[in-house]
């Protein structure tokens, strides 16, 4: 038996993503279908913290789920395509256009299409099998007993239904689909909000369409419009879940954290009163005094970790409360409310950055236990002043002592500036000259001899051949960068080995933490303290290059050659690293310490 025209629609054999018709349709686990190059997106926009769910149900699955092509599905689809494109043109009614609409179908129009090929048939046992196996939604229909008509209002034959009026409205085979008659009243026309127009983001009727302010607007139907906005609300509560997953992970971190912490002073507790357990018990008061510097900093860890906790927690549970607020408006059936409430709940969430907080204390390096050893090995005789000994350690490790040679070359500072012939073109000079970062993508800039066409790196305009010359460089933000001098007659293009034989002189930071000055091989460095503020010093006649940590006033190395070349200040803010090092490398004025 042939199924009536008015069965097959568009929106049957829509994919809810892309919303078009299937294009080598894969079903998922949990039954739903879509286009594969669709879902295959949809999954590989996770990003790094992989969320595998189905969009319509939210079902969640541990492994990517084997996709295979729904072939039978497919070929439904394919047939369904063909009728579309041999449809017969449709006049505002669904009759043929010319055509009286109470006139008796004329066949004989196209005797190319059989009995069973018409437009808006199908085989009974196709139609069977899609409802079997693709559960094809067919509100209102039958298979075994054929719609019947719904009677007319009697104002129904001076009512037609809307044109198309942009190209964002879409229609199936029997033409676009009878509104709902749940559907709210417009205020002025007393019709149904079924279209939703994009230029005034609002709801309207058909009249609104035809002859009010929405003419020329792009309008859709309400209820695709709402299929869309349903698609963007699963990506941001999709985003909002990952923000919840990288921020409880924090939390168990930070709990590790204070795991190790308390784990470390109960070694350096257990350590110390091993220790002590030997000495006569006229040591007992200096014993004490030393479990007091280890509970101190202890309490101060704790106090660091419960703010963090604290602070975590209510951010946490912020973004529940958003995404609760979210996955009720995905369940809402509510067009209207759905559609007034999504601009506000589309809003990305204001939150902070967690990926450099952690919780660190000076007890994991076990500086009193070895503190405490060496004094007894070698000061038995002065016991008494341990406790203070152990907490001048402390102070000694996380505050180093000035160094005041700093003072003295900061009287060398020279105004330095960037020059932007030798920059490659992925860098960004400020207009002054003192500012460089690296841009996501190359700029239009000539590709003169003097650029550098591969590392990411740029000359001062000063050079100097003679003389002590000084600058500070801003780096605080930042996880990678190089900073010192090069020759001008070094090779810039394609690939540069750098070393000072090569013609640079620089230090560098890897990943934070890691820093090497750029011999063959690299030499790395120890650096105790982070500095934010590098300076740099050159003695061109001497051959030395010096770079100091600036706010702890501390040398952090010296490398001493033979300059035989005019040399230049070198900078490289390195790559962005998906936002992480985006921050620029500063030249600042030099302020004299005390």
């Amino acid at each position: 038996m042939a199924l009536p025209a008015a069965f097959l629609s568009e929106d049957q054999f829509t994919c809810s993503i892309c919303l078009d018709v299937f294009n080598n349709p894969v079903s998922t686990p949990c039954g739903h279908s879509f286009c594969q190059a669709c879902i295959c997106s949809y999954w590989d926009g996770g990003g790094s913290d992989k969320f595998y769910q189905c969009p319509l149900c939210k079902e969640s699955f541990r492994k990517r789920p084997q996709l295979q092509i729904n072939r039978t599905l497919k070929e439904i689809t394919e047939q369904f395509k063909q009728m579309a494109n041999t449809e017969v043109p449709m006049d505002g009614r669904g009759g043929k256009s010319g055509e009286d609409p109470n006139s008796p179908p004329h066949h004989h129009d196209h005797p190319a299409l059989s009995s069973l090929q018409r437009p808006g048939e199908m085989l009974e046992t196709i139609f069977a099998e899609m409802m079997t196996c693709f559960q094809v939604p067919t509100p209102g229909f039958s298979a075994s007993c054929p719609k019947e008509p719904q009677p007319q209002s009697p104002n129904s034959e001076h009512l037609d239904p809307p044109p198309p009026y942009s190209s964002l409205r879409r229609y199936t085979l029997s033409g676009h689909s009878d509104s709902s008659p749940n559907l709210p009243l417009c205020p002025i026309h007393l019709r149904g909000l079924e279209f939703f127009c994009r230029t005034d983001n609002t709801c309207i009727c058909c009249i609104c369409v035809e002859t009010g302010e929405h003419r020329g607007h792009h309008v859709n139907p309400v209820k695709r419009e709402w299929h869309i906005k349903k698609s963007q609300l699963g990506v941001t509560e999709l985003e909002l879940n990952k923000l919840i997953y990288v921020r409880e992970r924090k939390v168990v971190e930070i709990h590790n954290s204070l795991r190790a912490i308390q784990a470390a002073a109960e070694r350096e507790t257990d350590g110390t009163v091993c220790e002590f357990s030997k000495l006569i018990s006229n040591l007992e008061r200096c014993q004490a005094d030393v479990l007091e510097v280890v509970e101190k900093t202890q309490r101060v860890a704790e106090h660091r970790a419960q703010d963090l906790l604290r602070e975590l927690e209510e951010e946490i549970a912020e973004l529940k409360k958003r995404s609760s607020s979210l996955s009720q408006l995905n369940l809402s059936e509510d067009y209207i409310s759905c559609l007034r409430r999504f601009p506000a709940l589309s809003t990305p969430p204001q939150v902070k950055n967690w990926s450099g907080v952690s919780v660190r204390s000076e007890l994991t390096s076990r500086v009193i236990l070895s503190t405490v050893k060496q004094m007894m090995a070698r000061f038995g005789d002065e016991m008494q002043k341990l406790p203070k000994a152990c907490q001048q350690s402390l102070l000694n490790q996380s505050v180093p002592r000035h160094n005041p040679k700093i003072r003295r070359v900061q009287e060398y500072a020279d105004d330095i500036t960037l020059d932007t012939v030798t920059a490659h073109q992925r860098l960004i000079i400020s207009a002054d000259g003192k500012q460089v970062h690296c841009g996501e993508r190359n700029q239009s800039v000539p590709n003169n001899p003097e650029r550098f066409d591969r590392v990411v790196c740029v000359l001062a305009h000063q050079g100097f051949n003679s003389g002590r010359h000084y600058w500070e460089v801003e780096v605080g933000g930042k996880t990678d960068w190089d900073l010192g001098v090069a020759s001008r007659s070094v090779n810039r293009k394609g690939k540069i080995t750098v070393s000072p034989a090569h013609g640079y002189w620089f230090l560098s930071l890897r990943d934070q933490a890691e820093y090497a000055f750029r011999t063959e091989p690299s030499t790395n460095l120890a650096v105790s303290l982070r500095p934010s503020r590098i300076g740099v010093y050159v003695d061109y006649d001497k051959g030395l290059v010096s770079f100091y940590n600036v706010e702890a006033r501390l040398l952090i190395y010296t490398f001493a050659d033979k300059f035989s070349d005019t040399i230049h200040a070198f900078f490289s803010p390195c790559t962005n690293k998906s936002g992480r090092n985006e921050a620029p490398l500063i030249i600042c004025p030099v302020a004299k310490t005390d």
